[in-house]
């Protein structure tokens, strides 16, 4: 049995500004920060880390009686034996962690919580308090980088060996990914410099950062993996993808081509069919549409179908995520042969990238998103990832091509904006999104090149 001792109060504050205002104080922070809801959970520093929350004894104080939150972030394949790199590496492997101090938005109101093994008292609480009331977050910053290029040939290389399998009837589907080492000048990137950018940035969805020490991984994923809140329990279908357009003609045009593309269509349904197996196993009561809806993201449009239900008596949030993850939009299909492949076919571990980051409360009720869209730093140097599907008839440049417009969303953390930095192989800019779609006129509704995954 491990006790818990959780004093939460309100502060007069904004969630951002406070966290800036605390995290000279703490080494370890750790960030769930939905752009479009309330939830928002910050953390700082460690109180303990917990393999389990059963047998948690939980003593609330203060003037809201408020479970503790605790942050999980979790590798996409952690019994990979590839090592991963070495920033990746740098990461403990914990399971749930309790901050020393959460800070926590409720209905347009901040909350600070002060999580100790023993009593919490009122004077330490009120110390926090005024800290983090004390000033506003920095204007964000645009930090100076260099990204490197990575090799073609290698990532050809690898595309054809996915379609050796899938031709050989090994798998329908699997989602490769690639990665790019990036440099800073002095005086580099901090965790704060990116949590701000990619806050201020146009992408939606939530922003995640884990900073362990120096090192920190960090993103914004539009992808929601599972959302728990009494028993009812929300998840998502994110399979499919388009470029968008700042015309609303022409971005109206590619998603209702994507919403008639069979191939899209096809994919989609493979990551429909796994996700209502899990959930009908652990739920009740779940309600799947017929057919996909889009969901649109200033560069890209992904087909998208909602699904909800009733967690059953005894089940909980972690046995859902843990089931659910990885989905066909992150391995592939099947999953367990997807898998195998990618240890195969991936030169490196992917570590944290396209694992889970989420936060749960001693009562069981959180959320979990996927962690694509993302990238690892120390400061000085990084890498930044993105993946996608692979299917038969897929064109390894056009595949090149789609990762690139991936990767700006990672960019965004060094406040470098959409395109600066991330080229196509020729090195020339991107003058549009609509050209990943093949044709010449990709608004008439040819094909999307553009298809599923990370």
């Amino acid at each position: 049995m491990t006790k818990i001792y959780s004093y939460t109060t309100s502060i007069e504050a904004n969630v951002l500004d406070a966290f800036c205002c605390l995290q000279g104080m703490f080494g370890d922070q750790f960030v769930y920060y939905d752009k479009a809801s309330d939830a928002r959970r910050l953390g700082l520093g460690r109180c303990v880390a917990l393999p389990s929350l059963r047998n948690l004894d939980v003593q609330t104080q203060g003037e809201f009686a408020e479970d503790p939150v605790f942050f999980s972030f979790n590798r996409f394949d952690a019994d990979n034996p590839k090592p991963a790199d070495d920033l990746m590496s740098s990461f403990p492997r914990l399971l749930y962690m309790l901050p020393e101090v959460v800070l926590l938005v409720r209905e347009g109101q901040t909350f600070l919580q002060v999580n100790s093994l023993g009593p919490v008292s009122e004077r330490r609480a009120e110390r926090f308090c005024r800290e983090a009331c004390k000033g506003s977050a920095p204007v964000p910053a645009q930090v100076p980088y260099e990204l490197e290029e990575d090799s073609y040939e290698e990532w050809e290389a690898m595309v054809e060996g996915a379609l050796s399998q899938i031709r050989e009837g090994k798998l329908h589907k699997v989602v490769l990914s690639r990665r790019r080492k990036v440099r800073f000048d002095d005086p580099g990137l901090s965790s704060v410099d990116a949590l701000l950018n990619l806050v201020a940035s146009p992408a939606n969805g939530t922003v995640f950062l884990y900073r362990y020490d120096d090192v920190f991984f960090c993103g914004c994923t539009p992808e929601l993996l599972v959302r728990k809140v009494g028993d009812e329990v929300q998840t998502m279908c994110l399979a499919g993808t388009c470029p968008s357009s700042p015309d609303p003609d022409k971005r109206a045009a590619l998603g209702q081509a994507l919403l008639r593309d069979q191939k899209n269509l096809a994919e989609h349904a493979f990551v429909v069919d796994f996700i209502s197996h899990v959930v009908s196993r652990l739920c009740y009561d779940v309600e799947i549409p017929a057919s996909p809806q889009l969901k649109e993201l200033p560069q890209l449009q992904h087909l998208c179908t909602p699904v909800q239900g009733k967690i059953m008596s005894g089940r909980t949030l972690s046995e859902l995520a843990n089931q659910l993850h990885p989905t066909p939009a992150l391995s592939g299909s099947p999953v367990g042969q997807a898998m195998m492949a990618l240890r195969q076919l991936e030169p490196y571990n992917r570590g944290f990238f396209g694992g889970t980051a989420g936060f749960v409360n001693a009562s069981g009720d959180g959320e979990f998103v996927v962690t694509i869209r993302s990238g690892v730093f120390d400061g000085e140097e990084g890498y930044i990832y993105a993946g996608c599907g692979i299917v038969e008839g897929s064109v390894p440049a056009d595949e090149y091509q789609e990762t690139n417009l991936k990767m700006r969303t990672v960019v965004d953390a060094f406040g470098g904006g959409s395109s600066d930095g991330v080229v196509p192989r020729d090195g020339a800019a991107l003058q549009n999104d609509t050209e990943l779609c093949h044709g010449a006129e990709p608004c008439c509704g040819a094909e999307p090149a553009v298809k599923e995954g990370e």
